[in-house]
């Protein structure tokens, strides 16, 4: 079985799972801390909501069975754990069997979670952390060596991310896009105002070198090392400056992950001793590869659709998807500033209090904090919501009635609440510009934002 296995490939196999594994704990651990809130039995928008308008056929499950809040903190925290005990190592201490089935353990667990999430859950990265997962089931453990059937999941994510900004804003085309991107961004970081600053001709260099990273460079993982390794470093380093420059949740350091084994590793140490496949694992291996090969053709087809679509699943387990993401890229900033007060009527003189936010702007004087990998879910879609309330309408009322109330799951998800002692009498939200400072704004005022309102999101309400 030489033919299907790379003894080189051995090192490249376990810093790819165990980074895998840290991105599983990010994101159990990400679903444990704020469900109650989102999607618990009191939350926004219910988990059982979503299970009543959908089947075992779009989205199987283990909450098809039953869901409760006590039973999905069970199947988050358990995620935690599982995810531990492979960044420890415990899958190379185990058969080969057991290690397989070990893995496959939080990935039936996250997708158990993905199918109840509903909108909370809609970003790319969710799918590529499933699709990524699926395949970590089937790259056996220490004892064996690597199988060498995978590269196509970097290719199609890398390719299609490309294509998507290619076919869609001209701003792309034109290598202008950095010169919005970096402030208009879903959630900055600490970093960001700095990027923002750099001169254009820095931005065009950026759009450029994003170009050939994600359209030529994929092409190149599939020549001979050291070639393939110098393309996946290309991309991690790209990555990187992603990370840098914005909080994407998990997307960046995912990729990172999937283009680790592609780096030659075999030049720092010699392979341990490996036992050759064997003959049911390699039969599994193959008819796996087949299986999502076969399932590849829509997504496959996509990349070259003048219609192509971005970050969609093409089947109930996820196990094919498109990702991309900023086709378009907005030239404003809107952000949707929520506030309460404590007055039944208001009057002019009515004061009104700011709920803050953990990662999206509000106080202007605020540097942006970083928190990716970890995933501020309601931070962002209140930032699809400033940009049309049409994103918000599912959520945003029952939000609010549950700052009216002092909910306490609710109070957890912000950075701060106004009103710690009862609940305000009225809440409101407004739509604010808001842009980044200049350095002479920065110095005279200590503001890294400035904020103009625009109009009203949402009229004063009361419980």
């Amino acid at each position: 079985m030489e033919w299907f296995t790379a003894d080189g490939y051995w090192l490249g196999r376990l810093v790819f799972q165990k980074a895998l594994a840290v991105i599983y704990l990010t994101a159990f651990l990400t679903a444990a801390l704020q469900f109650r809130a989102l999607i618990g039995e009191r939350g926004m928008l219910p988990a059982t909501d979503t299970l009543r308008h959908t089947s075992w056929r779009t989205a199987p499950g283990l909450f098809r069975f039953h869901y409760s809040d006590r039973l999905f903190a069970l199947v988050a925290w358990t995620g935690c754990a599982v995810s531990v005990a492979l960044i420890a190592g415990a899958d190379n201490h185990v058969p080969l069997g057991a290690a397989m089935a070990l893995w496959a353990v939080p990935w039936l667990l996250y997708l158990s979670i993905v199918q109840v999430g509903g909108v909370w859950y809609g970003f790319g990265w969710e799918s590529l952390l499933l699709e990524t997962g699926f395949l970590a089931v089937f790259l056996g453990n220490a004892g064996t060596a690597p199988p060498v059937l995978v590269l196509w999941l970097l290719f199609r994510l890398e390719f299609g991310a490309g294509l998507i900004k290619w076919r869609g804003d001209a701003c792309w085309r034109k290598l202008t896009c950095l010169e919005f991107h970096h402030e208009t961004q879903p959630m900055p970081g600490p970093l960001s105002w700095f990027f923002h600053r750099l001169p254009r001709p820095v931005h065009r260099v950026e759009v450029a070198a994003n170009h050939v990273t994600q359209l030529l460079v994929p092409v190149l993982l599939f020549t001979p090392q050291p070639v393939a390794g110098f393309a996946a470093g290309l991309m991690i380093v790209t990555q990187l400056w992603l990370v840098l420059s914005g909080n994407f949740a998990w997307l960046n350091w995912l990729t990172i992950a999937l283009a680790l084994p592609v780096v030659d590793w075999s030049p720092l140490t010699e392979p341990p001793a490996q036992r050759g496949a064997p003959v049911w694992y390699a039969v599994l291996v193959i008819a796996v590869t087949a299986l999502v090969l076969a399932l590849s053709y829509r997504p496959a087809r996509n990349l070259v659709s003048r219609r192509q679509v971005m970050n969609r699943s093409f089947d109930p387990l996820h196990l094919v998807n498109t990702y991309g993401a900023f086709g378009s890229i907005s030239r404003v900033r809107l952000e949707v500033v929520v506030e309460g007060t404590e007055d039944a009527i208001v009057h002019p003189g009515t004061v009104w209090k700011e709920y803050g936010f953990r990662g999206k702007p509000g106080d202007p004087r605020r540097l942006p904090r970083q928190f990716a990998p970890y995933h501020l879910r309601l931070d962002w879609m209140m930032w699809f919501a400033a940009l049309s309330p049409a994103y918000a309408r599912s959520w945003f009322g029952p939000f609010v009635e549950r700052l009216l109330e002092n909910d306490r799951d609710t109070l957890r998800l912000l950075r701060h609440n106004p009103f710690p002692d009862a609940p305000p009498a009225q809440v409101r939200a407004r739509v604010f510009r808001y842009r980044f400072t200049t350095w002479r704004e920065l110095r005279a005022t200590g503001c890294w934002w400035h904020r103009t309102f625009v109009r009203d999101f949402l009229r004063p309400t009361r419980a």
